[in-house]
């Protein structure tokens, strides 16, 4: 999973569980969004490998949001980033060095927290995360199985700090007892400053290949997420909102399913260094436009 084929050929083997849409195989090569910005009136970005990767901004985006939102469109993050509760988002961009007000960042965990009953969650995240912005109960999980089997149901938040060793406990622990898994990153990977991160998603679809059927994914390409992004653009049509992204099956699928347009974005993503037109051909998804940086 550590190389840009292999990713892709793993988003294939699973892209029947996720949102199904027919896109036209005409995708337009752009130099920027200026190009577009007459057609559009918002532009909703994914952030890992369109505005920054790992913890380093990408040249030129925070003054390509600042001259689209001078022009009169409305700007959106839309990040599969569950890490931090809505506060720690919006710190984490600003320390970026993107101006954005914090109504415009909207993440996968909003959407996922937003779906959880009142049973006892197990919550799967990294050390440092409070999870303050949750109001259900919760058990953060710890290394012994008791505490697997204690707990009425999963939410998994990050990938930080887990292990096969802990894999194998959960699956253990669901086939004694089925429960719902929440994941609140659809992910496989995230493309960080040295290669790629290993995401939520991945254990998500590791756990339906073996048997357990009660794993439900929230953030995109599922269409919860981009309900909540709608949701405060309610005068915008549509096809008047643009989606940009660095990945077909998660950013583009997903827009499309909603009659979004769709911008997919090539340089420093997941397909670096890479013809994305034959990507495109094998998924058989395609962009409305494609330029290497936005």
């Amino acid at each position: 999973m550590q190389t840009t084929p292999a990713i892709f050929d793993r988003y294939q083997q699973v892209k029947e569980r996720t949102p199904q849409t027919n896109t036209e195989s005409v995708v337009r090569d752009i130099d920027s969004l200026r190009d577009i910005a007459d057609e559009i009136s918002a532009f909703v970005f994914d952030a890992f490998g369109v505005l920054n990767v790992g913890n380093t901004l990408i040249e030129g985006a925070d003054e390509r949001l600042q001259e689209l939102r001078a022009k009169g469109a409305q700007i959106r993050i839309l990040t599969n980033a569950a890490s931090y509760d809505h506060s720690g988002s919006v710190a984490k961009f600003k320390a970026l060095g993107l101006a954005l007000n914090d109504e415009e960042i909207i993440t996968s965990r909003q959407a996922a927290i937003s779906q959880l009953d009142g049973r006892n969650w197990g919550v799967i995240t990294a050390p440092e995360d409070s999870f303050t912005d949750i109001s259900v109960p919760t058990t953060r999980l710890s290394n012994n199985d008791e505490a697997y089997d204690a707990v009425d149901g999963f939410l998994f938040l990050s990938s930080t700090g887990w292990t096969e060793e802990k894999q194998r406990s959960l699956l253990a622990s669901l086939l004694r007892q089925p429960r719902p898994v929440v994941i609140a990153n659809p992910d496989l990977v995230a493309p960080r400053d040295n290669g790629f991160s290993i995401e939520p998603g991945y254990y998500g679809h590791l756990l339906l290949d073996q048997g357990i059927d009660t794993v439900r994914f929230f953030g995109k390409p599922f269409s919860e997420v981009y309900q909540l992004v709608e949701n405060t653009l309610p005068d915008i049509r549509p096809e008047r909102i643009a989606m940009c992204g660095d990945t077909l099956h998660t950013d583009i699928v997903g827009a499309a399913a909603r009659h979004w347009r769709t911008v997919l974005v090539t340089q420093d993503g997941l397909f670096a260094g890479y013809d994305t037109g034959d990507f495109c051909d094998k998924a058989g998804v395609y962009p409305d436009w494609r330029l290497p940086r936005i």
